[in-house]
């Protein structure tokens, strides 16, 4: 549930999404290089540094930079939900009239913004992709998977979607408010914002080595990534399934004038071999077709259950407003704040608020992820 606008972010220009787990390594470096860059744009902005449920010292750091960089907003998820939530819960909360994601491994160039924002200012555009033009820095299985990846998107997806572009981009108000209006729980945002279909423009880079630490995308989570995009975006597997259907009972239908044909010429025991490779062959696309379709009905059996993406434990923004309100004289009302983020199954029914509450409408829900 997002927050209520205020002065604050009535007056944020730029918001910076990071989804961020286990980055202790490489955090002084985004740091060192992120800030100046944003300093320099004169505009308003915010970096909203989400931490998806971090084991090492992740938490501790952005609070110790919290308290020289103003602009730096924490937002800590209550476990760890995988990187496409913690972007959501950003997105979510996020106050800037253009809002622009980037990880925080610093393979995507946070010099680039500024490029970003005056492209999107200048032509009117909704969205301005980072597109990876040189990819060098990366080793030859991950450029190989990578480029597999993106034709397949391509291919069932649509053209829309630009190759080498990653979570790195700038989105309007406009973009934002419609991806959180759509209904979808697994995302893949690098297929939804194209779908969107907006003017967008795009920013070409080099993609540097990671600095310090290591990718939080091995091959398992690629893999992931890659079903969940083509499992959200298209039902050609399934056509696909009803194919590979077709042409075992093609091959079934050869097997069985094979097997009338040895047994009219009396040669049963050598089709032996011919019988099996087939019994084995249905068999296995069988398993394929069921594997398809368990998971389709898998993302069916997600979107009813209905359950949020992700947890907010704390956001330093909303712990701020709460002090300022128990400092204006208003204790009920931070307190009140405080226990619906914390997800307190206590909170009274907006039908009947407690006396002297300040804000009977605030909903049960608030401090919990997205909701499909």
């Amino acid at each position: 549930m997002t927050e209520a606008p205020n002065a604050t972010a009535a007056a944020t220009v730029l918001s910076v999404v990071i989804p961020m787990y286990n980055e202790e390594e490489v955090l002084p470096a985004l740091v060192s290089r992120l800030r100046p860059v944003l300093a320099d744009l004169g505009v308003g902005y915010e970096v909203i540094a989400v931490d998806d449920g971090s084991t090492d010292r992740t938490a501790e750091l952005l609070a110790a930079f919290r308290l020289g960089w103003p602009e730096l907003r924490v937002i800590g998820l209550r476990r760890n939900s995988g990187h496409q939530a913690a972007l959501t819960a950003g997105l979510d909360r996020a106050h800037g009239a253009y809002v622009v994601s980037i990880d925080a491994d610093l393979q995507d160039p946070p010099e680039k913004i500024p490029e970003m924002l005056v492209l999107a200012r200048a032509e009117g555009l909704d969205i301005v992709y980072g597109i990876r033009a040189d990819r060098a820095s990366d080793t030859g299985f991950k450029r190989w998977t990578a480029g597999l990846y993106y034709r397949l998107v391509r291919r069932l997806a649509g053209p829309s979607v630009p190759a080498q572009a990653g979570d790195f981009r700038l989105l309007s108000r406009a973009a934002v408010d419609a991806l959180k209006a759509l209904p979808d729980q697994q995302r893949v945002y690098r297929l939804l914002v194209p779908w969107l279909g907006f003017p967008s423009g795009e920013v070409r880079y080099e993609r540097a080595p990671r600095p310090a630490g290591q990718s939080k995308y091995p091959l398992g989570r690629m893999i992931r990534l890659a079903v969940d995009s083509v499992t959200g975006f298209s039902a050609a597997p399934l056509r696909i399934a009803t194919w590979l259907g077709g042409f075992a009972f093609l091959v079934c239908l050869g097997l069985m004038v094979y097997t009338l044909s040895a047994h009219a010429f009396q040669h049963t025991v050598p089709g032996w071999t011919s019988l099996f490779i087939g019994v084995l062959f249905i068999g296995a696309v069988q398993l394929i077709c069921v594997g398809l379709l368990g998971e389709y009905v898998g993302r069916i059996y997600t979107a009813v259950q209905n359950r949020p993406t992700y947890f907010i434990g704390h956001d330093t923004a909303a712990d701020a407003a709460d002090t300022a309100a128990d400092a204006a004289g208003d204790p009920a009302a931070g307190a009140a704040k405080r226990t619906s983020r914390a997800g307190d199954p206590a909170v009274p029914s907006p039908a009947s608020p407690p006396e002297g509450s300040a804000d009977p409408a605030t909903p049960v829900s608030q401090g919990l992820g997205r909701r499909s």
